[in-house]
């Protein structure tokens, strides 16, 4: 059996990778690597409930210190690779130093895509990716009124419903024709729309900004058709770029990710992948994707886990998502890309209402906004008739 494993990101992939190891039996060595100084935490509290401060650095921790100890996990944390080699099986570290491994994990995650447009780089523009971009980015919430966030998408409305809790001014740019476009129907776009807009959010769609406006700091945004809006603070949440810069010097296939089979691994037999840093085969969308969540990273390290300690099964999820804006939940199962009819189901006026997405008569994907049972039913239904499916019953 394997003797030394090594999880190259501490993210909730990384993580999850090492209790599924212990839970399968594995009792060899493992070294979690992360590049940040922090255990692994949670993400998707960092634009919503630990931006407005609401709850403590220590409570994103999503283990107590004293798990890695009786795991017998070895941390190497604000630590880089910047080398996998393997043909000697061994990875380098940003400080020179190399490790061997007998299988290696790769749990990279991704990175804020950033916009090559001229003040991308003055003081007061920033992403939010990680605890220290929160970190930067709460004196500025203090200190400034006005709010710039180029993105429609969920991180961007997300920190919007916080900045308005704060009472901080706040303008969402989306170049797109609607907020979300790329992921729910104009149904649910409109909803958002107008949900941001009674809150004061002042939403821009059609809207691409050519600059960001300042000398040193910051001071507004000027849009492609020559309007300057001011600002304190700009977030740039335009998305997120998977990490495959480290697999692919190794020579791994790139796919819109590091490209894992259905077992997650990679095309070097001693190498897995998981989380959102992957591209797999979906049985159930007949494609590769790649998966930007938390249900994925947990589900894909376990998938990974099982082949490392001989128990390997296919893995090919139900995807689903979430946000939290203000007093609405969005619950999204499936994936909507391809589909050929959206029925609305309910009305939005009531705030609890759900599309649904069928492709050639097939349930693909449901979104639903504050209806928790609807999102549970999809879960178990997708990928069947669209007749089987209904959330009123």
């Amino acid at each position: 059996m394997t003797k030394t494993i090594i999880i190259i990101g501490a993210g909730q992939a990384g993580l999850q990778s090492c209790v599924s190891l212990r839970q399968g039996g594995f009792e060899g060595k493992i070294v979690l690597v992360g590049d940040e100084p922090h255990a692994p935490y949670q993400r998707p509290p960092l634009s919503k409930k630990f931006l407005a401060g609401e709850i403590e650095l220590e409570r994103l921790n999503l283990r107590p210190d004293a798990f890695f100890r009786e795991a017998d996990i070895t941390l190497a944390l604000g630590t880089a690779v910047t080398a996998i080699d393997t043909g000697a099986r061994t990875i380098t570290f940003d400080d020179g130093d190399t490790q061997s491994y007998d299988t290696a994990i790769l749990a990279t995650g991704t990175r804020s895509r950033l916009i090559p447009i001229p003040g991308h780089d003055l003081d007061g523009v920033m992403t939010l990716r990680r605890i220290a971009d929160v970190e930067f980015f709460r004196p500025y919430l203090a200190l400034g009124s006005r709010v710039a966030i180029i993105g429609g998408g969920y991180i961007g409305l997300e920190v919007a419903a916080v900045v308005r809790a704060l009472g901080l001014e706040a303008t969402v740019f989306e170049a797109e024709s609607r907020v979300m476009q790329r992921v729910v129907s104009p149904d649910v776009s409109n909803f958002f729309t107008a949900l941001h807009r009674e809150n004061g959010v002042t939403i821009e769609a059609d809207c691409a900004i050519s600059r960001i406006v300042g000398d040193s700091h910051c001071t507004g945004v000027e849009t492609s058709d020559g309007r300057v809006f001011e600002a304190d603070l700009v977030l740039v949440a335009v998305g997120a770029v998977p990490n495959t810069e480290l697999a692919k010097a190794a020579g791994l296939a790139i796919d819109n990710g590091i490209a894992v089979d259905d077992h997650a691994r990679t095309s070097d037999e001693n190498i897995y992948a998981a989380g959102d840093c992957t591209s797999f085969p979906s049985g159930k969308f007949d494609r590769r994707v790649r998966l930007e969540s938390v249900q994925n990273a947990i589900d894909q390290a376990k998938a990974a886990a099982a082949a490392i300690v001989g128990k390997a099964y296919v893995y090919d999820p139900v995807p689903w998502f979430w946000s939290d804006q203000y007093d609405i939940k969005l619950q999204i199962t499936g994936l909507s890309q391809g589909h050929d009819t959206a029925e609305l189901i309910g009305d939005p006026k009531n705030k609890s209402f759900s599309v649904v997405y069928s492709q050639n008569g097939r349930l693909i994907a449901v979104d639903s906004i504050n209806q928790p049972r609807a999102h549970m039913l999809a879960r178990r239904a997708i990928g069947g008739p669209r007749a089987d499916y209904d959330p009123l019953v």
